[in-house]
């Protein structure tokens, strides 16, 4: 019994780093991810502020695009 107990105790214990490892990549790649939303939208957001009227344009012809695509299904 003794072995079947240290064979689970090791499981454990690799299965808890493992998922330790996971935690820490997956929370770095989602801080990264989150910066890149962010500077995505503020980027964005300048490009709008700085040119209005094409962004008014741009917006028209991707929602008349999107009519036209939706429409004929």
């Amino acid at each position: 019994m003794e072995s079947i107990d240290t064979a689970s105790e090791f499981a454990h214990e690799t299965i808890d780093k493992i998922a330790d490892a996971a935690k820490e990549t997956f929370g770095e790649k989602g801080e990264r991810l989150s910066d890149a939303e962010q500077k995505m939208i503020n980027d964005l957001r300048e490009f709008i502020h700085d040119n209005p009227i094409t962004s008014v344009g741009i917006a028209v012809a991707t929602g008349f695009i999107l009519s036209r695509l939706l429409v004929n299904r």
